[in-house]
C-alpha cells in the first residue's frame, strides 16, 4: 500500500496526505494514519521503474459494469446482512480469540501528545462481544486514542491479543472487512480511492479469501457509487502479487514487495 501511494504520488504529482478523509482497516489503518498526520510515504531505496504490466487489479470496465449492476442493491444488501454476519462473528470470536498471543501497542509510534482524531481519520474495528463494526474517530464512536484504535483494528484473532478500550474488547476490522470502503465520508462529488491488497485476482495465496475480499470490496464500492461517489479501485498487479508471496504476515520480501507496489504505482 505504501509503495502504490508513493508511487501515485510521485507519477502524478499529488499528495495523498492532503485528502479530506481516511479509512483504514488492520495494515491499512497504520497507513491512513500516517497520511493523515503528515508522514512522507517511504520510497525504495534503489531506483525503480514503471511496471510494464502495471494495472488497477481488473479491468475498468469490468469493475465499472459489476458496480453499475450491484449499485442499486448494495445498500440494501449491507443492512440486511449486517445482523446475521454480527452473530457468526461473535461465535467465531469466542473460540478464535487468544488472550496468551502478542499484544500490540503503537503509543510510542503514534503518542497521543502528536496524533488525535481530527475528523479526517477512521479506524476501524469490530467489538468481539457483539460482532459490531466499531468505525473509531467517526461521529458517536466510542473514545479512543489513535493508538488504542489501531492496536483494535490490527489485532488479528490467533496472532495477536485482543484490544481493551472502554473495558470492551476489540479485534481486527478485516473480521468485517478488508476494506470497509463503505464508511467513508461523503461529500459532494466525492473520489474514492480503495486499496485492496486482499483482493487482487492474482495468487498466489488463499483463492477462496481473495475472492471473497473482491466480493466484498466490489458491494461497498457499489454502495458508495450509489452514493454519488466516484470510486477507483487498485489491487496488486501480478508483480506486486507474485512478491507477497503466499504469506500474508512475512515481511521476509518486504523491500521487494514495497519496490513492486511503487513500480505498479508509476503506472497507474
Amino acid at each position: 500500500m505504501t509503495g502504490v501511494l508513493a508511487g501515485l504520488e510521485d507519477a502524478h504529482g499529488v499528495s495523498f496526505a492532503t485528502c479530506d478523509h481516511f479509512v483504514g482497516t488492520s495494515a491499512g489503518a497504520i497507513v491512513a494514519t500516517k497520511l493523515a498526520t503528515g508522514r512522507a510515504l517511504r520510497r525504495p531505496s534503489e531506483p525503480v521503474s514503471p511496471a510494464a504490466d502495471g494495472e488497477l487489479g481488473a479491468p475498468s470496465w469490468a469493475v465499472n459494469s459489476a458496480m453499475a449492476v450491484a449499485a442499486p442493491l448494495a445498500s440494501i444488501g449491507l443492512r440486511l446482512a449486517t445482523r446475521p454476519a454480527e452473530l457468526t462473528r461473535v461465535a467465531a470470536l469466542r473460540v478464535a480469540v487468544r488472550e496468551d498471543r502478542e499484544r500490540l501497542n503503537f503509543r510510542d509510534a503514534f503518542p497521543s501528545r502528536r496524533t488525535k482524531f481530527d475528523g479526517r481519520l477512521r479506524v476501524v474495528a469490530v467489538d468481539r462481544q457483539s460482532g459490531k463494526r466499531v468505525v473509531f474517530g467517526a461521529p458517536g464512536a466510542p473514545y479512543a486514542s489513535v493508538a488504542q484504535a489501531l492496536t483494535a483494528s490490527c489485532a488479528l484473532p490467533l496472532v495477536f491479543a485482543p484490544a481493551y478500550i472502554g473495558g470492551r474488547e476489540y479485534v481486527d476490522g478485516a473480521i468485517w472487512s478488508p476494506t470497509n470502503a463503505d464508511v467513508a465520508p461523503l461529500g459532494r462529488d466525492a473520489r474514492v480511492l480503495i486499496l485492496a491488497p486482499m483482493a487482487s485476482p492474482h495468487g498466489p495465496w488463499n483463492t477462496p479469501v481473495r475472492a471473497l475480499s473482491r466480493a466484498t470490496m466490489l458491494v461497498e464500492a457499489s454502495a458508495l457509487k450509489a452514493r454519488g461517489a466516484s470510486v477507483r479501485i487498485i489491487t496488486p498487479d501480478r508483480n506486486s502479487s507474485v512478491s507477497i508471496g503466499s504469506d500474508l504476515m512475512s515481511d521476509e520480501r518486504l523491500e521487494a514487495t514495497h519496490a513492486a507496489g511503487y513500480a505498479q504505482g508509476l503506472s497507474v
